[in-house]
Protein backbone atom coordinates (compact mmCIF):
# COMPACT_ATOMS: atom_id res chain seq x y z
CA UNK A 1 0.00 0.00 0.00
CA UNK A 2 1.10 3.35 -1.02
CA UNK A 3 1.69 6.08 2.11
CA UNK A 4 0.73 9.73 0.79
CA UNK A 5 -0.81 12.30 2.88
CA UNK A 6 -4.72 11.57 2.24
CA UNK A 7 -4.16 8.00 3.25
CA UNK A 8 -2.37 9.74 6.71
CA UNK A 9 -5.41 12.44 6.59
CA UNK A 10 -7.47 9.41 7.25
CA UNK A 11 -5.68 7.42 9.43
CA UNK A 12 -6.06 10.72 11.55
CA UNK A 13 -9.42 10.89 11.28
CA UNK A 14 -9.75 7.00 12.33
CA UNK A 15 -7.35 8.04 15.36
CA UNK A 16 -9.51 10.63 16.39
CA UNK A 17 -12.80 8.61 16.29
CA UNK A 18 -11.38 5.60 18.07
CA UNK A 19 -10.12 8.22 20.88
CA UNK A 20 -14.04 10.20 20.94
CA UNK A 21 -15.54 6.58 21.53
CA UNK A 22 -12.32 5.47 24.60
CA UNK A 23 -13.06 8.74 26.02
CA UNK A 24 -16.71 8.35 26.22
CA UNK A 25 -16.66 4.35 27.06
CA UNK A 26 -14.16 5.12 30.05
CA UNK A 27 -16.56 7.39 31.51
CA UNK A 28 -19.39 4.37 32.19
CA UNK A 29 -19.52 3.38 34.88
CA UNK A 30 -16.78 4.90 36.21
CA UNK A 31 -15.96 4.82 40.40
CA UNK A 32 -15.43 7.23 42.41
CA UNK A 33 -11.53 8.72 42.86
CA UNK A 34 -9.80 7.25 45.93
CA UNK A 35 -7.07 5.17 47.52
CA UNK A 36 -9.27 2.33 47.21
CA UNK A 37 -10.03 2.35 43.58
CA UNK A 38 -6.37 2.77 42.80
CA UNK A 39 -5.09 -0.58 43.41
CA UNK A 40 -7.93 -2.16 41.45
CA UNK A 41 -7.83 -3.59 37.79
CA UNK A 42 -10.77 -1.74 36.86
CA UNK A 43 -8.36 1.54 37.41
CA UNK A 44 -4.98 0.31 35.93
CA UNK A 45 -7.53 -0.58 32.61
CA UNK A 46 -9.12 2.95 32.34
CA UNK A 47 -6.02 4.81 33.07
CA UNK A 48 -4.36 2.86 30.71
CA UNK A 49 -7.49 3.70 27.89
CA UNK A 50 -7.27 6.86 28.93
CA UNK A 51 -3.92 6.77 28.09
CA UNK A 52 -4.40 5.22 24.46
CA UNK A 53 -7.07 7.84 24.06
CA UNK A 54 -5.05 10.87 24.38
CA UNK A 55 -2.35 9.71 22.44
CA UNK A 56 -5.03 8.80 19.33
CA UNK A 57 -6.38 12.49 19.96
CA UNK A 58 -3.19 13.76 19.22
CA UNK A 59 -2.63 11.85 16.38
CA UNK A 60 -6.38 13.10 15.27
CA UNK A 61 -6.00 16.93 15.81
CA UNK A 62 -2.29 16.80 14.35
CA UNK A 63 -5.20 15.79 11.19
CA UNK A 64 -7.09 18.17 11.25
CA UNK A 65 -4.96 21.01 11.53
CA UNK A 66 -2.70 20.03 8.73
CA UNK A 67 -5.74 19.67 6.68
CA UNK A 68 -6.88 23.14 6.89
CA UNK A 69 -3.39 24.58 8.26
CA UNK A 70 -4.49 27.72 5.61
CA UNK A 71 -7.53 28.06 6.62
CA UNK A 72 -6.89 27.75 10.06
CA UNK A 73 -4.57 30.47 10.13
CA UNK A 74 -2.77 31.64 12.75
CA UNK A 75 -5.38 31.05 15.45
CA UNK A 76 -6.18 27.49 14.32
CA UNK A 77 -1.62 26.86 15.10
CA UNK A 78 -2.17 28.84 18.23
CA UNK A 79 -4.95 26.40 19.37
CA UNK A 80 -3.49 23.24 17.49
CA UNK A 81 -0.09 23.98 19.85
CA UNK A 82 -1.88 24.25 23.31
CA UNK A 83 -4.32 21.92 22.74
CA UNK A 84 -1.02 18.90 21.52
CA UNK A 85 0.72 19.76 24.56
CA UNK A 86 -2.54 19.14 26.82
CA UNK A 87 -2.22 16.02 25.39
CA UNK A 88 1.01 15.23 25.12
CA UNK A 89 0.86 15.78 29.10
CA UNK A 90 -2.77 14.32 29.79
CA UNK A 91 -0.72 10.80 28.02
CA UNK A 92 2.33 11.21 30.52
CA UNK A 93 -0.32 11.61 33.68
CA UNK A 94 -2.38 8.92 32.44
CA UNK A 95 0.30 6.36 32.27
CA UNK A 96 2.06 7.44 35.52
CA UNK A 97 -1.86 7.02 36.79
CA UNK A 98 -1.77 3.29 35.33
CA UNK A 99 1.94 2.21 36.63
CA UNK A 100 2.91 4.24 39.06
CA UNK A 101 0.44 5.39 41.52
CA UNK A 102 -1.14 1.72 42.51
CA UNK A 103 2.52 0.66 43.17
CA UNK A 104 2.17 3.23 45.97
CA UNK A 105 -1.49 3.17 47.08
CA UNK A 106 -0.12 1.57 49.95
CA UNK A 107 3.12 2.73 50.97
CA UNK A 108 2.62 6.24 50.49
CA UNK A 109 -0.62 6.82 50.38
CA UNK A 110 -0.53 10.53 51.62
CA UNK A 111 1.33 11.52 47.96
CA UNK A 112 -1.53 9.69 45.70
CA UNK A 113 -4.21 10.88 48.03
CA UNK A 114 -3.12 14.55 46.93
CA UNK A 115 -2.48 13.63 43.45
CA UNK A 116 -6.33 12.56 43.33
CA UNK A 117 -7.16 16.16 45.13
CA UNK A 118 -4.78 18.14 42.52
CA UNK A 119 -6.27 16.35 39.65
CA UNK A 120 -9.68 17.55 40.03
CA UNK A 121 -9.08 20.97 41.03
CA UNK A 122 -7.89 20.38 45.16
CA UNK A 123 -4.75 21.60 46.88
CA UNK A 124 -2.27 19.02 47.94
CA UNK A 125 -1.50 19.01 51.85
CA UNK A 126 1.81 17.55 51.62
CA UNK A 127 2.60 18.65 48.08
CA UNK A 128 3.23 16.58 44.98
CA UNK A 129 6.43 18.00 43.86
CA UNK A 130 6.79 18.95 39.77
CA UNK A 131 3.70 16.47 39.08
CA UNK A 132 1.35 19.58 40.43
CA UNK A 133 2.98 21.64 37.59
CA UNK A 134 2.51 18.53 34.94
CA UNK A 135 -1.46 18.40 36.40
CA UNK A 136 -2.14 22.21 36.34
CA UNK A 137 -0.31 22.77 32.96
CA UNK A 138 -2.10 19.75 31.25
CA UNK A 139 -5.41 20.97 32.06
CA UNK A 140 -4.54 24.58 30.78
CA UNK A 141 -3.41 22.94 27.40
CA UNK A 142 -7.19 20.61 27.61
CA UNK A 143 -8.69 23.75 28.56
CA UNK A 144 -8.06 26.81 26.47
CA UNK A 145 -6.49 24.51 23.69
CA UNK A 146 -9.52 23.00 23.14
CA UNK A 147 -11.68 26.23 22.86
CA UNK A 148 -9.39 27.85 20.70
CA UNK A 149 -8.89 24.94 18.52
CA UNK A 150 -12.32 24.41 18.14
CA UNK A 151 -12.94 27.99 17.50
CA UNK A 152 -10.40 27.78 14.65
CA UNK A 153 -11.98 24.88 13.43
CA UNK A 154 -15.48 26.21 13.24
CA UNK A 155 -14.55 29.46 11.55
CA UNK A 156 -12.34 27.47 8.84
CA UNK A 157 -15.26 25.45 7.65
CA UNK A 158 -13.59 22.68 6.73
CA UNK A 159 -14.83 19.97 9.08
CA UNK A 160 -17.89 19.36 10.50
CA UNK A 161 -18.83 22.56 11.80
CA UNK A 162 -21.01 21.58 14.97
CA UNK A 163 -18.25 19.51 16.07
CA UNK A 164 -16.02 21.92 16.16
CA UNK A 165 -18.19 23.94 18.04
CA UNK A 166 -18.92 20.89 20.56
CA UNK A 167 -15.00 20.80 21.27
CA UNK A 168 -14.47 24.25 22.30
CA UNK A 169 -17.79 24.42 24.11
CA UNK A 170 -17.27 21.40 25.53
CA UNK A 171 -13.53 21.58 26.72
CA UNK A 172 -13.95 24.68 28.50
CA UNK A 173 -17.28 23.07 30.14
CA UNK A 174 -15.30 21.45 32.31
CA UNK A 175 -14.25 24.07 34.10
CA UNK A 176 -16.97 24.22 36.07
CA UNK A 177 -15.80 20.81 37.86
CA UNK A 178 -13.62 23.22 40.22
CA UNK A 179 -16.99 23.88 41.70
CA UNK A 180 -19.09 20.91 40.83
CA UNK A 181 -19.04 17.37 42.78
CA UNK A 182 -16.96 14.62 41.17
CA UNK A 183 -20.23 12.95 39.74
CA UNK A 184 -20.67 15.41 36.92
CA UNK A 185 -16.84 14.87 35.52
CA UNK A 186 -18.20 12.09 33.76
CA UNK A 187 -21.52 13.71 32.45
CA UNK A 188 -19.19 16.91 31.28
CA UNK A 189 -16.30 14.90 29.58
CA UNK A 190 -19.15 13.33 27.11
CA UNK A 191 -19.77 16.26 24.86
CA UNK A 192 -15.42 16.02 24.04
CA UNK A 193 -15.32 12.76 23.48
CA UNK A 194 -18.64 12.94 21.11
CA UNK A 195 -16.94 16.10 19.10
CA UNK A 196 -13.66 14.01 18.05
CA UNK A 197 -16.16 11.09 16.87
CA UNK A 198 -17.61 13.89 14.74
CA UNK A 199 -14.62 15.31 13.22
CA UNK A 200 -12.89 12.30 13.23
CA UNK A 201 -15.31 10.85 11.10
CA UNK A 202 -15.47 14.82 9.20
CA UNK A 203 -11.79 14.20 8.70
CA UNK A 204 -11.98 10.70 6.50
CA UNK A 205 -15.22 11.57 4.91
CA UNK A 206 -13.36 14.35 3.55
CA UNK A 207 -10.44 12.37 2.24
CA UNK A 208 -12.96 9.89 1.05
CA UNK A 209 -14.64 12.51 -1.09
CA UNK A 210 -11.44 13.57 -2.22
CA UNK A 211 -9.96 10.31 -3.38
CA UNK A 212 -13.33 9.53 -5.32
CA UNK A 213 -13.22 12.67 -6.48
Amino acid sequence: MTITARTLLRAAGICAAIAGLLFVGVQIGHPPMGLATVTTTDWIVRSTAKAVMAALALAGITGMYLRQVRQAGILGLAGYAVFAAGYLLMLGIEIIAATVLPSLADTAPGYVADVLAVAFGGTAVHGIGALQTVIVLGSVGYLAGGCVFGVALFRAGVLARWAAALLAVGTVATVALAVLPESFNRPLAVPTGVALIGLGVSLWNDQRATVEG
